[in-house]
């Protein structure tokens, strides 16, 4: 998708020039002496991560099924992701669903498709459309729907009015968006049935 692998040396010394900008000195100031390597393992390890993986190799070898169920419906996903505009975190729960065409897959490589996506600089609204997408295109499946409920840190930062602040995208593709009975589904998995969208 464009980036390179994570440099975690190179990442480490833009840290620690970071910290120095900051006014702060990592090499004698006892609490920030590892923050530069610990910064750049957990980007490279949780925030990142999600531009090695490929959808189409997560989806690969689905179970072929003799008979298909309306739909698939996995709630509760935890993520968090890194908002690429104030590069904060945000936090939350996925919830994917599909209308099988023949294929199943297993509801871990759900679970992996959501940190695909999700571990690495990206808004949660292009998250939830592309969870939706590779299930409908790299899986087949016939429709696919995402729901993501996030607490995002940059809404909370700027005062308490804020602080219970909550973002749900979604996102419907193929049949899923003509199925009103499917889309609910997934909105009841995700506890959204009553809300407004």
């Amino acid at each position: 998708m464009g980036a390179r692998e994570p440099d975690e040396s190179a990442l480490a010394r833009a840290i620690n020039a970071f910290l120095l900008a900051c006014g702060l000195d990592p090499t004698t100031e006892s609490d920030l002496m590892q923050t530069p390597a610990r910064v750049a393992t957990l980007w490279r390890t949780e925030f990142l991560a999600g531009y090695a993986m490929q959808p189409a190799a997560i989806l690969g070898d689905p179970v072929v099924g003799e008979a298909d169920p309306d739909v698939v419906v996995v709630g509760g996903l935890r993520f968090h992701a890194m908002c690429p505009h104030h590069l904060l975190p945000y936090r939350g729960v996925a919830h994917v669903a599909y209308i099988p065409n023949g294929k199943l897959v297993g509801f871990g490589r759900l679970a992996e498709l959501v940190d695909c996506f999700t571990k690495r600089l990206t808004l949660q609204e292009r998250a939830t459309c592309q969870i939706a997408e590779a299930l409908h295109t790299h899986l087949g499946a016939k429709g696919a729907g995402c729901v993501i409920e996030a607490e995002q840190l940059c809404l909370a930062l700027p005062g308490e009015k804020h602080d219970a602040s909550g973002v749900v995208t979604s996102a419907f593709v193929g049949q899923m968006r003509e199925r009103p009975d499917l889309k609910s589904r997934l909105l009841e998995a995700a506890n959204l049935g009553g809300r407004s969208r």
